[in-house]
């Protein structure tokens, strides 16, 4: 079913998508907001979404990622990703959504995200919709990820101009995969003495097999749940491993003033 005139997306569904999308406040993150004392129920409590200036925040390097989602011929949502180069000197040809570190004059994670995605795989402003921001996600070398979700507005006029000295593919996958505890397995790893869960999905088209794993894994499941509105069918991580992560991170990192 198509929508009004004046909605900017193809279909009613993802018209009501957009709407839920802009509704939803990303889970607190205590690294954020240092100086406040809050009840945190394992990491997540709503708040308003991520900005670059927050004021007395620890001073990380911060990155976006690009959620970009659309709907398939079958009204399914699919989300884009890539493959990153050979030649690159951090993860080289693994599976990743666009994006990258914020540079100076970004305004936020939102323009950075956006930005990135034009660099490298030619994705015009205009033919998406930012419709929200989710929780930022830690690496391990203290970098802070945000997950930026955009909704296409016409998926058609896409036409794909890769970056070649950051991607060798573009390909898209549905996004409820990730919800589903198929072609997935998981692996207990441990950082700082802190036991956590890592996933990796297995996914094949057109006879090339892609493996997502790792933080691009991790940001998918937690966009699914947001989109879909339920958690995975799987465990996704170990109880309390968000508390003793903020915990970590705030005790390497030092006073926050």
């Amino acid at each position: 079913m198509e929508t009004s005139p004046t909605s900017p997306f193809k279909s009613l569904r993802l018209a009501h998508l957009a709407k839920q999308l802009r509704l939803y406040k990303a889970p607190i993150c205590p690294l954020d907001f240092p100086n406040e004392e809050s009840e945190v129920d394992d990491g997540r409590k709503e708040v308003a979404p991520s900005s670059l200036s927050r004021p007395g925040r620890i001073p990380f390097k911060t990155a976006a990622v690009l959620i970009c989602l659309f709907e398939d011929s079958s009204g399914d949502l699919r989300v884009i990703l890539t493959k990153r180069s050979s030649n690159l000197h951090t993860s080289p040809g693994e599976v990743s959504l666009p994006g990258g570190k914020t540079e100076e004059g970004d305004k936020d994670e939102m323009e950075t995200a956006v930005r990135e995605a034009k660099e490298e795989i030619g994705l015009q402003p205009n033919l998406v919709s930012v419709v929200t921001v989710l929780e930022p996600i830690f690496t391990k070398s203290l970098l802070r990820v945000v997950p930026v979700v955009c909704i296409f507005n016409d998926k058609d006029a896409f036409k794909p101009v890769l970056n070649p000295d950051e991607v060798e593919e573009i390909f898209d996958v549905p996004l409820e995969m990730f919800l589903k505890d198929e072609n997935r397995r998981a692996e207990d790893r441990e950082w700082q003495g802190i036991k956590y869960l890592l996933h990796f999905f297995d996914y094949t088209k057109d006879d090339i097999k892609y493996l997502i794993w790792g933080l691009t894994a991790g940001i998918l499941i937690r966009a699914a749940s947001v989109v879909y509105q339920r958690s995975p069918s799987f465990q996704e991580q170990h109880p309390g491993y968000w508390n003793s992560i903020f915990q970590k991170i705030e005790k390497l990192m030092g006073p926050c003033r």
